[in-house]
């Protein structure tokens, strides 16, 4: 007799199971996905202990039909696809038919259903087994309730997590079906308390203010990118909000919640050196598609895809948000936390990014206007039309006619500090990314005090000569051709066996960026000549550390080579703290910095300058409340 046998349907089930229902999480995510796919435009999930009690999912969909009822429950029953064709083209969350019959398996089901148009149906399956049939309500949608889960499999009962725990995977996968989906109304409860609540009126940008807060949603970017293929959207958090996972990347494709290694690493290629090691940026892209182009069904949870043309999405996705990163001014607002005396909450307006842009707007009209009519206050001044060596007669001009903006700062610095024209920042590029600054003093000789008239800013130095010196070396490596410095002596190299052995290897893409390493014997090499804009004093150290890089990867990638290369340098020869600085130093070490294209941080993705608004510094002295 044969040893192989047919399983029977409910151990088949039991089994499929262990792919659809890991926990409590699982089935909220298949459930809300049906609901998705029902049309609907709200949905009511309710939660107790961590759903390891209880799970009830409500939505206004259309319903199930009653001759459907009970099919729904068969394992591979699906209305999502007919033919092998249909896979390529899935525009629906399920189309696989195993969420409820999997569910149904391991767990209690009531069913309350109904297409509005006649009487609905409520079914019960336990364990997989019909308990019974009746007639419902005529209410348009679906009401399903899940409790004893797990409770004829307790191996898989035991493996649960704490009701915390639980909690937290279920208000992750609400989250992220929120964030696709912010035309659908979401509300979930734990233990009779809203946990989350979205309007459901299309606004992302509301949905993001319900799961993380105002003053992250008031940080977000838009963001967006379209090709032949792809069409992109959504919003990227400014540098200074961080996390410490990869976790708070949310990427939709057709509306579906996907994990993709590669568009991770371009979004965080497109923050490049603007986050600190080991920080990770808040991102909710859209991605829209033909869905011939990506295949969704790769991963039994269907939280992988694979595409066709992944290379072009990733680098949509990367041009997309430096695109906006570049067009963003990126210099960190101090802010006042709101005072413990404010107004009883049920005076405090609600909040809304119409209001608050509108407010944004009016304060701008009113700065405007103020410039302007000061502007026609300003008495006539002396403009000075000559170098600083120079001590020629000076030229008067009108300003209400002819001052710029930027000199109408000058002059409303000169009020305040005493400065003469000849230390201002003056006839710099009006294409800087920060705005001019005028360095008053330094603190602790680490840090230069700067303002304008928008405020005070704070300027870590070190940083500072780390970006413009980052920049600098980006573009020289690789660049050395006609700028090599021959050695009199030649420095020397010794290595191990299997240093030696890797360093041989990767000879050419040392020799990329200029370090040009001769065997001398044995494991020695030797060098004759680096280029000339390595740092001074340091060529030793300098091509010891980007060789340790070598010998660290082991595997070796020219273009990081290079940047790693450039970062390595930049640190070398910075101005370090307790480096006191003459006024000139500063108003050079500003002018350049202001040059550069990324100001905001050093190549380690810390701040450069933070500003203090005078709003905020009035506030600080109670001037405003």
């Amino acid at each position: 007799m044969g040893k192989i046998k047919q399983l029977d349907d409910l151990l088949s089930n039991k089994i499929a199971a262990g792919e659809v229902v890991e926990r409590p999480a699982s089935i909220v995510k298949e459930l809300v996905e049906n609901s998705i796919d029902a049309n609907s435009t709200r949905i009511d999930i309710e939660v107790e202990e961590g759903g390891l009690s209880k799970l009830i999912i409500i939505d206004n969909g259309d319903g199930i039909e009653n001759e459907d009822l009970l099919t729904a429950f068969q394992r591979h029953a699906t209305s999502k696809i007919q033919n092998e064709n249909d896979l390529f083209h899935i525009r629906t969350l399920g189309f696989r038919g195993e969420a409820l019959p999997s569910i149904a398996s391991v767990s209690k089901v009531d069913l309350k259903t109904s297409t509005g148009r006649d009487a609905g149906n409520q079914l019960t399956i336990q364990f997989g087994k019909v308990v019974s049939q009746n007639k419902s309500d005529s209410r348009k949608g679906t009401t399903i309730e899940v409790t004893k889960l797990f409770h004829n499999t307790p191996a898989r009962l035991k493996h649960l997590k704490t009701i915390h725990t639980e909690l937290g995977n279920i208000t992750d996968v609400i989250n992220r079906q929120a964030m696709g989906h912010p035309d659908i109304a979401f509300h979930l409860k734990h233990n009779g308390k809203t946990v989350l609540k979205t309007p459901g009126n299309g606004d992302l940008l509301q949905v993001v203010a319900s799961i993380y807060g105002i003053s992250v949603a008031k940080q977000m970017l838009p963001v967006s990118n379209e090709t032949l293929d792809y069409r992109i959207n959504g919003y990227a958090v400014k540098p200074e909000v961080t996390r410490a996972s990869r976790q708070y990347v949310s990427l939709f494709i057709n509306g579906r919640y996907i994990k993709n290694f590669k568009i991770y690493k371009a979004i965080e290629q497109a923050y490049h050196t603007l986050l600190p090691i080991g920080r990770h940026p808040i991102v909710i892209l859209s991605i829209d598609l033909d869905p011939i182009l990506v295949d969704v069904n790769v991963h039994p949870g269907k939280l992988e895809a694979r595409f066709s043309k992944e290379q072009e999405l990733a680098l949509a996705i990367e041009e997309g948000i430096k695109k906006t990163l570049r067009q963003t001014e990126l210099i960190p607002k101090v802010t006042q936390p709101k005072s413990k005396m404010s107004a009883p909450r049920s005076e405090q307006p609600s909040f809304s990014f119409d209001t608050s842009e509108r407010d944004i707007s009016r304060r701008l009209e009113a700065v405007n206007r103020y410039d302007a009519s000061e502007s026609e206050n300003i008495p006539s001044r002396q403009l000075s039309t000559t170098n600083e060596s120079s001590n020629e007669s000076k030229t008067e001009v009108e300003p209400e006619k002819n001052v710029s903006k930027e000199e109408y700062e000058g002059y409303l610095f000169n009020q305040v500090s005493g400065q003469t024209d000849e230390n201002s920042i003056d006839n710099e590029s009006s294409t800087s990314r920060i705005p001019v600054l005028y360095p008053v003093g330094q603190v602790h000789g680490t840090y230069i005090i700067a303002q304008n008239e928008l405020g005070m800013y704070v300027i870590d130095q070190h940083a500072a000569q780390e970006r413009i010196k980052y920049e600098y070396f980006r573009e020289k490596v690789g660049m050395y051709e006609h700028e090599v410095q021959e050695l009199i002596v030649p420095i020397t190299f010794e290595f191990t066996h299997s240093e030696a052995t890797i360093i041989q290897e990767h000879q050419q893409e040392l020799s990329s960026i200029g370090i040009f390493l001769e065997p001398f014997g044995g494991n020695t090499f030797i060098v004759r000549s680096h280029p000339q804009w390595f740092p001074s004093g340091e060529e030793q150290q300098t091509i010891q550390e980007i060789i340790d890089q070598v010998l660290s990867d082991k595997k070796t990638d020219i273009k990081k080579l290079r940047e790693d290369a450039a970062i390595m340098m930049s640190c070398k020869g910075s101005i370090k703290a307790n480096r006191h600085l003459r006024h000139d130093e500063m108003v050079s070490l500003i002018r350049t910095l202001r040059e550069t294209k990324e100001p905001f941080t050093c190549p380690h993705g810390r701040p450069i300058l933070i500003q203090f608004s005078s709003y905020e510094l009035e506030k600080m002295f109670k001037r405003v409340m």
